[in-house]
């Protein structure tokens, strides 16, 4: 019991935290990391076909994506979301550190930075204004956040001052060469290097729904191919299972789809419910719908049923129900004022979070109807089974669908028993959207 419990926690840290420093913020659990390295490394590889590389001095878990949309943002201290500009100051300042000096000043290196943009014919927003300043800052913060670069004397939060501050940097050129991830030799762009990086490749369906499964806050079917939806229904018992021992993680099975629960809830960077105006919005605004929204007699197709995924929300809607929850709520509740002045602003950010946690998204073409697809992936599931048919199972078209997921936060649940014809099968009581 005591091994699998280390073995476990281990897993857990370097799932949360791909990339963990002996002298880090979790420089107390590195120990475990190495004791367990060799089967750590085995096992990720086994279930979702990611590298562990653990060296004296860090671990590093090479995820793969999941592809376009999919990816898990990086933000400012503000919460903040990068801007593609920010991204940009952050992967020039890496190629410039993985062949830099062990220590450097930071004019010298925004110098070096600049250099690098002008060589690969990108156009940097302009480090002597103000705005370009702090993005930069931003990117290099990150870095110190990884441990890629170390403050020795004064902070990279200098370069923004008026008066131009200086700081002397040390650089980890290891972890700065292990930062990237991604195939990044055989991408020809941007949006090649997304797909190619979630092509799960000889694992196929298996390690792509299971990817899914842990990054993720929750797997709608329509989210998979038929090849994929036919692993998952025909093994979500025993996967269950191994993610119960790998992770200390519960499956829950519902007619829609499937999703991991973290008891501890550790294996998250997105909370709901949560503290702040965002979060109490969000949540209320998935309540109200789910209220107004819910279908009447939804089901499971095995039973003679309609599978619902999703349900269209009507134009104006979620405008009327926030600006119904800021004269309810919002001063006594103390929201940011910024919000409760600036509907737009608030109706933007509380469906960002929605959509990150999977309980909104936009109406388009999905993953079941072949989008996203790596060139050359098995989409067929085998002619011996019958797949659960998801078309229809959410409305195509423009503007945005209430997922099923949503009706886990609604205030009241209605549960219906299995019926007799369920019994023995592998069909699931419906999320009652």
């Amino acid at each position: 019991m005591a091994l699998a419990a280390e073995r476990r926690t281990a897993a857990r840290l370097v799932l949360a935290h791909p990339l963990v420093a002996s002298d880090g913020p979790h420089a107390d659990l590195f120990p475990l990391i190495r004791r367990h390295a060799d089967w750590l490394g085995k096992r990720f590889q086994q279930v979702l076909g990611y590298r562990l590389l653990v060296d004296s001095s860090y671990a590093r878990l090479f995820k793969a994506g999941l592809g376009a949309g999919s990816g898990h943002r990086l933000e400012r201290s503000t919460g903040t979301p990068f801007t593609p500009h920010t991204y940009a100051c952050l992967a020039l300042a890496l190629s410039v550190l993985v062949t830099a000096p062990g220590q450097m000043l930071l004019s010298h290196l925004v110098a070096d930075i600049r250099a690098a943009a002008a060589d690969a014919g990108i156009e940097l927003e302009e480090t002597g204004r103000a705005a370009g300043k702090r993005t930069l800052v931003a990117a290099l913060r990150q870095l110190v956040d990884w441990g890629v670069l170390i403050e020795t004397e004064g902070h990279v939060a200098a370069l923004a001052q008026e008066s131009g501050g200086e700081a002397l940097i040390t650089i980890d050129r290891e972890l700065a060469r292990v930062v990237v991830a991604g195939p990044l030799s055989q991408a020809r762009d941007g949006a090649d290097l997304v797909r190619r990086a979630a092509d799960p490749g000889f694992g196929g369906p298996r390690t792509y729904v299971r990817r899914m499964l842990v990054e993720t806050p929750v797997v709608h079917l329509d989210e998979l191919t038929d090849a994929e939806r036919d692993w998952l229904r025909t093994r979500q018992r025993r996967e269950a299972q191994a993610f119960s021992e790998l992770l200390g993680l519960e499956m829950e099975i519902r007619a829609e789809g499937v999703a991991l629960v973290d008891p501890e809830e550790e294996l998250t960077d997105l909370h709901l419910p949560g503290t702040g105006t965002v979060a109490q919005a969000a949540l209320l605004l998935a309540e109200r719908l789910v209220e107004r929204l819910r279908p009447q007699e939804p089901g499971h197709p095995a039973t003679g049923g309609t599978l619902v995924i999703g349900v269209a929300v009507p134009d104006g809607l979620v405008d009327e129900v926030l600006a119904g929850l800021i004269a309810e709520f919002g001063q006594r509740s103390n929201w940011q004022r910024g919000y409760l002045e600036d509907l737009p602003s608030l109706r933007e950010a509380v469906l960002d979070l929605l959509v990150r946690m999977r309980l909104m998204a936009r109406a388009g073409r999905l993953r079941a109807e072949g989008e996203g697809l790596p060139e050359g992936y098995v989409e067929e599931a085998s002619e011996r089974r019958t797949v659960t048919d998801v078309h229809g199972a959410r409305p195509g078209g423009d503007g945005w669908v209430l997922l099923a997921a949503a009706a886990r936060y609604a205030t009241h649940v209605t549960v219906r028993p299995a019926t007799a014809a369920g019994k023995g099968t592998d069909v699931q009581e419906e999320l009652p959207l």
